[in-house]
């Protein structure tokens, strides 16, 4: 969430924020400026009243050590006591409205990112490798592994429904190498340490990250139990430190393998077919907790991290820089990685890796001090797709593809079959 004192002092620059990110009228302002006076209005009652009452319990204590009648005096303490109530059981009730509509508005941007409307207004940052050359016309990957028996789409969705899958044979031993891979390089060469946690979290975690209240149709809860599966790592390794002060040197850079779960619910008749868009995949995720000063310099390392997977497996790929309109809410600045896909000729989202500043520390009240003694202060938090494994084996498969149909081994990933 953003700082409180800007829904005090620039209400009117949240109302640019919103226009700027197509998001006018998203949150309602007016009422949420209201409901910020109203509570400070309701706190300084509250306040006076238990002042009151203090200096009328000394009084009373007085007069009734002297003997003398204090009645008059306890039926105002009483209604100090009834006006406390009053004002706690009002500021209660509203203090709900207004956390749920402060957690809507979304994070202020970096003013790096440039003003757009959605992705074709995404300007690209780099370009690495080539796009491969092929003697034949190349096929989707969704086709290749039907035909060679590794992906099973009908299984799936007798399993589970549309949008789900089976793997078989090479599919589901190339994927295990290419989380190994990823797992390695960022553990032994890139300095993070490997997590693993649960897939199933509680609501202050989704509440941590963003994903709570404002996107909650879009994950799939156990409403018994008051649990969700998580949609991505970000949500478990970010809450890790939630409600803590943290006591290690930053970068405090972190990563976990797990399975997703997402609802894709805003999707609807977009890659319908094949690994892009499913309701449950496998996800390398990398998480940082950095010094304010540097996180947007950890962004760009982040960034680079994620990128050496696919210069590893060398897969042709682009780096874009979203604009205003399609970076996420809880992010200030974020780079999508493209990586290219031959077989259905265009380029695909494989990470997506972002800076949120103090927006989630602020919202799992994550701090740190600057030195010891200090006064601690929100982290600021990062975190990057290192990267998505079935988009990366849906990206091998169509570019390690022969004219006869079969899947070559990507050298990195050779070691890993032995």
């Amino acid at each position: 969430m953003i700082d409180p004192k800007f829904i005090r002092d620039d209400i009117e620059g949240i109302r640019k924020l919103l226009e700027t990110r197509g998001m006018t009228g998203a949150v309602d302002l007016d009422r949420l400026k209201a409901m910020n006076e109203e509570r400070r209005s309701l706190v300084r009652k509250s306040d006076e009243a238990r002042e009151k009452k203090n200096k009328l319990s000394k009084e009373i204590g007085q007069k009734k050590s002297k003997g003398e009648n204090a009645d008059d005096l306890m039926k105002q303490s009483q209604a100090c006591t009834d006006d406390i109530k009053q004002s706690t059981d009002a500021l209660a009730a509203l203090d709900a409205e207004f956390t749920e509509m402060h957690l809507s508005v979304p994070n202020f941007l970096d003013k790096s990112v440039p003003f757009g409307t959605g992705e074709q207004d995404n300007p690209v940052v780099r370009t690495w490798g080539e796009k491969p050359k092929f003697t034949f016309a190349p096929k989707p990957h969704y086709d290749l592994g039907t035909a060679l028996d590794i992906l099973d789409f009908e299984r799936g969705v007798k399993l589970a429904g549309t949008r789900f899958y089976v793997y078989k044979g090479l599919a589901a031993k190339m994927e295990r190498a290419i989380i190994n891979l990823m797992l390695d390089l960022h553990t032994t060469e890139h300095g993070y340490t490997e997590v693993f946690g649960p897939f199933i979290v509680n609501d202050d975690s989704m509440i941590g990250t963003g994903q709570f209240p404002k996107f909650k149709d879009e994950y799939y809860r156990c409403e018994r139990d008051g649990l969700s599966l998580i949609p991505t790592a970000e949500v478990p390794l970010t809450n890790l430190y939630r409600d803590e002060i943290l006591d290690q040197p930053l970068p405090i850079k972190i990563t976990m393998q797990s399975a997703c779960f997402r609802r894709e619910a805003g999707a609807a008749g977009r890659d319908t077919r094949g690994l892009i868009r499913v309701h449950q995949f496998q996800k390398v995720e990398m998480v940082k907790f950095a010094d304010p000063a540097t996180s947007f310099d950890e962004l760009e390392s982040l960034t680079r991290d994620a990128e050496e997977v696919l210069q590893k497996l060398n897969l042709h790929y682009r780096v874009v820089l979203l604009c205003s309109g399609d970076t996420s809410a809880s992010s200030a600045k974020t780079y999508d990685i493209e990586v290219w896909m031959p077989g259905m000729d265009r380029y695909v989202e494989i990470s997506s890796c972002s800076c949120f500043t103090d927006y989630q520390a602020r919202r799992a009240r994550i701090r740190y001090r600057k030195e010891a003694g200090a006064k601690p202060e929100f982290v600021h938090t990062l975190n990057g797709s290192g990267l998505a494994a079935g988009r990366t084996l849906a990206a091998v498969m169509e570019n390690y593809q022969t004219e006869k149909g079969e899947i070559m081994i990507p050298d990195a990933l050779k070691p890993y079959f032995k």
